[in-house]
């Protein structure tokens, strides 16, 4: 999914003829850095929703991100996109509720993937995102990408 979002804002960099100054970079959230969160221009955060909340990586980022960054990035713009079994609506208000703390500025509405996996087994099996799914994804990172292009 965030691989798919890069892809439709590099598209919308290269249809806008944005300079070299103006990247996309696709960081994981146990690599990234408030330095790194400070250089950006915007954010899409993508997760997997695990047991109804974020992903033990994606909060992990938040903690140690959150306050080097406080008051530092309000008004910046951010989406959220979430893969999730059959639901994802706590993951959402889980960012959600951090974005708001730094104000950030929501540009979309959150971009829910559902596998429908509600077994054991099917919740533990591989998963592939639909192309239709995929198309949405692209279509959220090109919307985030025109926005600061």
């Amino acid at each position: 999914m965030a691989e798919a979002a890069r892809q439709g804002a590099m598209d919308i960099f290269e249809e806008l003829e944005v300079g070299p100054q103006t990247r996309c970079i696709l960081s994981q959230a146990a690599e990234t850095t408030p330095d790194q969160m400070l250089q950006a221009s915007a954010y899409l955060f993508c997760c997997p929703e695990n047991l109804a909340s974020m992903s033990g990586a994606m909060k992990e980022f938040f903690d140690t991100c959150y306050y080097p960054v406080l008051d530092r990035i309000a008004g910046l713009p951010y989406a959220l996109m979430v893969s999730a079994g059959t639901d994802g609506a706590g993951a959402v208000r889980q960012m959600q509720r951090i974005c708001t703390g730094w104000r950030l500025r929501e540009v979309a509405e959150p971009l829910l993937i559902r596998s429908g996996a509600q077994t054991p087994e099917a919740i533990l099996a591989p998963k592939r995102v639909q192309e239709t799914d995929l198309d949405a994804c692209r279509t959220m990172g090109a919307t985030l990408a025109a926005l600061i292009a």
